[in-house]
């Protein structure tokens, strides 16, 4: 544990509520700066090597003061996912690209030594090779994936030796976190067998790669103690399971039928979807580089929200825009 102080955008995001609360039980000191777009309320406020700045990404002496003193970046924020881009064009080029080179100079110019950039799977778009692996070119699909890809190339214009960059591009993530998401692909699915009784699949055949929230955490933690020359303008891919989202809803069928035996039989329904990103990733990369290697699989993850329904951790899960990033932002006319 070498880099002991962690800067975090977007800390206060679905995979932050999980990230920062592991690394803080590890012992490293963590700094969370976060629009808060979803509040703060699943952060542990109370610890003593904790702390979070109320900031706006697009603030750039803010960030450049409260970024300093820390080891390493870490870059998780922005308007997430695809469908977000409904929203406002300007918010989400704002944000998710006008804001990514000064933020990056402003990690440097305070002396950040590694830099670590979330882009996504996403960037490839449609592929119907079986293996898509780093090298694959970039077929964006929609702007949120294309700003995340002319995005990786701007933060290697500013390494050198004092001033380190990895790209990692995770899979679809799933699984539970405090500030939970409903919108994603196993999530939902899930959300409608608890819920409705009713599985509804939208297309079916788009192959998507999966990563448990969990994975996710541990491979950030492997690249901010990671050495130099294994990561150092690297770009790596990280999921798990690649599968159709037909088969991703016969896992979570049979997953809550077990956990809610009294639902009984659990439909699958399925309609027209205008999604058609289709991509099937190779991880190999990280495996061999950094030994990375998934250890949580997909009926882990709905194992785990089926869990949380069932504590009463997961209310009112259709009607609180608190588990949806577009609901949430329309309501609060996020700018």
């Amino acid at each position: 544990m070498k880099n002991k102080s962690i800067f975090i955008t977007g800390g206060a995001g679905y995979v932050g509520s999980r990230l920062v609360p592991m690394l803080l039980e590890k012992g490293y000191k963590v700094t969370v700066f976060d629009i808060l777009f979803f509040g703060k309320k699943f952060l542990p406020k109370e610890n003593s090597n904790f702390k979070i700045i109320e900031g706006d990404l697009r603030d750039y002496e803010k960030l450049k003061k409260n970024c300093e003193n820390h080891d390493t970046f870490v870059h998780l924020a922005c308007i997430s996912n695809d469908a977000s881009f409904v929203l406002d064009e300007n918010l989400s080029t704002s944000i998710n690209l006008n804001a990514f080179e000064p933020m990056v100079k402003a990690s440097k110019q305070s002396g950040n030594k590694r830099f670590i950039y979330a882009s996504t799977s996403s960037v490839y778009g449609i592929s119907d090779k079986k293996d898509v692996k780093e090298d694959h070119p970039l077929v964006p699909l929609t702007l949120y994936n294309k700003y995340k890809g002319m995005c990786e190339p701007m933060l290697f214009n500013y390494t050198d030796e004092s001033f380190e960059g990895v790209v990692f591009r995770p899979a679809t993530v799933c699984g539970y976190a405090p500030r939970l998401r409903l919108d994603l692909s196993v999530n939902i699915l899930t959300n409608h067998a608890v819920t409705n009784n009713k599985i509804k699949v939208f297309g079916g055949n788009q192959l998507r790669p999966n990563l448990h929230v969990q994975d996710y955490c541990d491979c950030v933690e492997l690249l901010i103690n990671a050495e130099k020359s294994k990561v150092a303008n690297q770009i790596f891919n990280v999921g798990y399971q690649n599968l159709s989202i037909k088969n991703l809803a016969l896992i979570v069928k049979k997953v809550v039928e077990e956990e809610f035996p009294e639902k009984g039989i659990i439909d699958i329904e399925t309609t027209h979807s205008d999604d058609n990103r289709s991509y099937h990733i190779n991880s190999d990369k990280i495996k061999d580089a950094l030994g990375f290697i998934p250890k949580y699989t997909i009926e882990d993850a709905v194992r785990e929200l089926c869990y949380n329904f069932k504590k009463g951790n997961i209310k009112n899960s259709f009607e609180d825009d608190i588990y949806y990033n577009i609901k949430r932002m329309q309501k609060i006319q996020a700018k």
